[in-house]
């Protein structure tokens, strides 16, 4: 367990892992486009990685100690800061606001990021119920600056992978196969009519805590749903062809960084990436109200 490295660093704790080999990838219900095949063998070296999501309150912590302005709170062209909020969490006398064609839910809000994350009048407080929430409107970039405050960095995907499915080789889930074995919901997805009905059956409309439901056979909480996970490679859809690939870092660049994990908006019948196989990936200055990360060592 990593504590405190100096007065000012939120206390974030880190599982020591001991690395070896596992199966990585998907062939099932994947998206091709996406890459998540073919399943390949993997071989790491021994690392640590968060057994949460970064929350609010250390990202504050982070903030307070480097007045760090993160990518949803700088202005570009003389246009005021935003970023995309999810619509169903906006009130219902909200302003209109621009959309995103395809996918209209999604909302550009001029004022939203980490501290108001449904734009103005939206503001987090210390101490709040979303304190303990992980922290979103965070860009690769965002990310990237809050690992190397902490003396950590991004985890690879392939170890965010490996940790993720904490010994259960080639399962859909982070607990197994059954998105909801005996009934229960084991993450915090969209439950009810994708987009315009959440009937919140999960307990959560929007980010839950960060250690709420299960943790995993290594100890990590929500690998599954609650918010997106910026991973430090490239994007790429084609993958090694060596094999065993040992401590794989991704492609030397790219335009986009890969994201795990799904989020809060997955749901069956639109997007079932919360599986552990599936991954994206989003240009690494985009900022959505489902974007949050983890730390590795």
């Amino acid at each position: 367990i990593w504590k405190v490295m100096t007065e000012s660093t939120p206390i974030t704790n880190l599982i020591k892992l001991s690395g070896g080999s596992f199966l990585m990838g998907n062939e099932l219900d994947a998206y091709p486009a996406d890459g998540e095949g073919p399943v390949r063998e993997i071989v790491l070296s021994p690392f640590s990685i968060s057994s949460t999501a970064v929350t609010n309150a250390e990202f504050e912590a982070f903030v307070t100690a480097t007045n760090y302005v993160t990518t949803a709170e700088q202005s570009e062209d003389s246009e005021p800061p935003w970023s995309f909020v999810f619509a169903g969490l906006l009130p219902d006398d909200f302003p209109s606001t621009r959309g995103v064609l395809g996918a209209e839910w999604w909302r550009q809000v001029e004022g939203a990021d980490w501290l108001h994350p449904e734009g103005p009048g939206s503001e987090l407080k210390p101490g709040c119920s979303r304190w303990n929430h992980p922290v979103v409107h965070i860009s690769w970039f965002d990310a990237k600056a809050f690992a190397d405050w902490t003396g950590c960095r991004l985890p690879t995907e392939a170890e965010w992978e490996f940790a993720a499915r904490g010994d259960l080789n080639q399962k859909r889930f982070p607990w197994g196969n059954e998105s909801r074995p005996d009934g229960d919901f084991m993450c915090n997805i969209f439950t009810g009519s994708f987009p315009d009905n959440n009937n919140a059956e999960d307990g959560w409309i929007g980010t839950c805590p960060v250690d709420a439901f299960y943790a995993n056979n290594f100890g990590l909480y929500n690998c599954s749903g609650n918010v997106w996970e910026w991973c430090n490679d490239w994007f790429s859809a084609r993958h090694e062809s060596d094999s065993p690939i040992r401590d794989p870092k991704g492609p030397s660049m790219g335009l986009d960084r890969i994201v795990k994990g799904g989020s809060y908006l997955c749901h069956d019948s639109y997007c079932n990436r919360y599986r552990l196989g599936a991954r994206m990936g989003l240009l690494p200055d985009s900022s959505l109200g489902h974007q949050g990360f983890r730390i590795a060592r």
